[in-house]
Order: structure tokens, then C-alpha cells, then sequence
């Protein structure tokens, strides 16, 4: 995980924040492989692990993770299952790898907890397999920051895409995670690679949680498809621009729309496309360049 402190620095909340242990891991494993030449050599590889989590001794789920920040991404996995409402809600997050656990202590219980977790929705997210509730539902009750509030340049975005591409990565040296990371204009607040992308985005919705971080002038970049539990996570956060390199499910087109969430896809160097909230969007477009033309000898 690629940690920067945001500029200004956020001031620390007023309220009395988790207890959190520290268990973060390596996130590679070195192995040996046999390449196409018949050579024995070693290489990195994702060091992917359970981590069930415990809430008042209940057990929850169980997350497949490369252990970057166990304790924020649990939390952030809370607080985007709407199993928690605030962080004062949660007294501490132990993580214990010795067992594989991470044992969460709110301070009052969450209410009807039976009932919040009775519904689960198999999805497409990588290291996880289930979300909590009516997506559909949940639609309706977010307001994000109007078009005025927080808007993103063409130039911005360029700006942040070339902050990505120089950016060092588990990606680029053992391949096999999603990556996603936090901006405020092109300022990189954190980055963070997991085995899915669920999980990294969770991590950073934790972070935001743990330093009070608002979501309205932010924008949220991800290597991973826009589908409907992405786009409604990202919501959650309070985030109304958010960057793919990859593409948009038509489920998540049809909730960024109803959002007023501004959506990016297919964004890698200076090339894009802006699916949904181009009311959000000062476009200063490139400059079409002419056919080539081809004159026969």
C-alpha cells in the first residue's frame, strides 16, 4: 500500500476513533517458476489470505486479502455493507494472523444485525464473494455534491492518469491484484493494491473514516470494472467522480445516471470515455487528428 499524507493535512477528528492493531503483512511471496525457455527462475507472486471477520463474536465473512492494511479494510468493508453508520460506533479491530482473524468490539451492537446480514447478493467483486441488502434501495437515500460543488477538468484527469501510470505497483512487479486510489485534483491521498478491487477500495473507505476524510472533492480511481456495487461503494464515500481503466456494467451505467455520478472509463495516458455526469465534466478536447491518406504509386 502506497500511503500519502493529504495536502493540507486533515485535521484529526474530534470524536474518539477505533482502536486499531497494526497487522499489515508483505504483500509478495518470492517462488520458483520454470519459463518458456526451460530456465528455473524466482519471481514474485500476490501472497493472498483469509481473513474472517468477527463482529461482537459473530462471524461476518470471510475476505481473501493481501493484508496491506487488515484493520482499515475491515472497517471500510463496515462501513460499506451499511453495518455501521459512523466509526464511533466501533471500539476496536484486532487482527490476529496466527488465526486468520480479525475479532471487531462496537461499543453498543449493531441493531438488527441478524436482519442486515439474513440478505446476501452473490457479486462480481474478486476476494469477496457476497454484499449485505438492497442495492436498489440504497440508491434513492445518497445525495452527492451537485454539478457545481465538484467538477473535474479534462486537464485534471489527464493530470491524475500520468500520476497512475509513474505510480510503483504490486501490478507491475508480480501481477494478479486491482489497484485503487484516492485524489484530490491530481494529488494522489492514497493508493492502495489488493487481490480484488472491492478490498482496495474498502481499505480507502476505511482510511476516510479513520481521518475524517470527505468524499465531495474527491475522485476515485480503480483498474477495476464499474459495476453496480462499485459505483454504489463509491457513492457511499460521499465521491461523485470516479476513473476506471477498465469499463461500466450497464447496472452501473443505470445507478451512476441516477446519482448524478460522473463516470470514466477506458481511462489510460490521455484517453477516455465519460459514460454518465458530463454536467461535472469542462472538456478541452484533443485535437482530431486528420485521416492518413494513403496515395497509390
Amino acid at each position: 500500500m502506497s500511503l500519502a499524507e493529504p495536502q493540507p493535512p486533515v485535521v484529526e477528528p474530534p470524536w474518539p476513533g477505533p482502536r486499531l492493531t497494526d497487522a499489515a503483512l508483505p504483500l509478495t511471496r518470492e517462488v520458483e517458476v520454470l519459463d518458456e525457455y526451460g530456465q528455473r527462475r524466482r519471481i514474485h507472486i500476490p501472497d493472498e489470505r483469509p481473513l474472517t471477520v468477527f463482529v461482537d463474536r459473530r462471524e461476518l465473512v470471510t475476505l481473501m486479502t493481501l493484508g496491506a492494511a487488515p484493520e482499515l479494510l475491515v472497517l471500510g468493508y463496515l462501513r460499506n455493507q451499511r453495518l455501521v453508520d459512523a466509526p464511533q460506533q466501533v471500539d476496536s479491530i484486532s487482527v490476529d494472523w496466527d488465526v486468520n482473524a480479525a475479532a471487531v468490539r462496537t461499543r453498543g451492537g449493531i441493531d438488527g444485525f441478524e436482519a442486515k446480514t439474513a440478505r446476501r447478493v452473490v457479486t462480481t467483486g474478486c476476494g469477496q464473494g457476497t454484499v449485505f441488502g438492497d442495492l436498489q434501495a440504497q440508491v434513492d437515500a445518497i445525495r452527492l455534491p451537485s454539478p457545481q460543488a465538484a467538477r473535474i477538468r479534462q486537464s485534471t484527469l489527464h493530470g491524475m492518469l500520468e500520476v497512475m501510470r509513474q505510480q510503483d505497483s504490486i501490478h507491475r512487479k508480480a501481477g494478479s491484484v486491482h489497484g485503487c486510489a484516492l485524489f484530490r485534483g491530481t494529488d494522489l491521498l492514497i493508493f492502495v493494491e489488493d487481490v480484488g478491487r472491492h478490498n482496495a477500495l474498502d481499505t480507502i473507505a476505511g482510511w476516510m473514516w479513520v481521518h475524517g476524510v470527505d468524499g465531495g472533492d474527491k475522485t476515485f480511481y480503480t483498474t477495476g470494472r464499474l459495476t453496480s456495487e462499485m459505483v454504489m461503494k463509491a457513492a457511499q464515500m460521499g465521491v461523485p467522480i470516479v476513473v476506471s481503466r477498465n469499463g461500466v456494467t450497464q447496472m452501473g451505467h443505470a445507478f451512476a445516471s441516477r446519482l448524478g455520478m460522473t463516470l470514466f472509463g477506458r481511462a489510460a495516458n490521455r484517453h477516455f470515455i465519460c459514460y454518465t455526469g458530463f454536467e461535472r465534466f469542462d472538456s478541452e478536447p484533443e485535437p482530431l487528428r486528420s485521416p492518413v491518406r494513403v496515395v497509390a504509386g
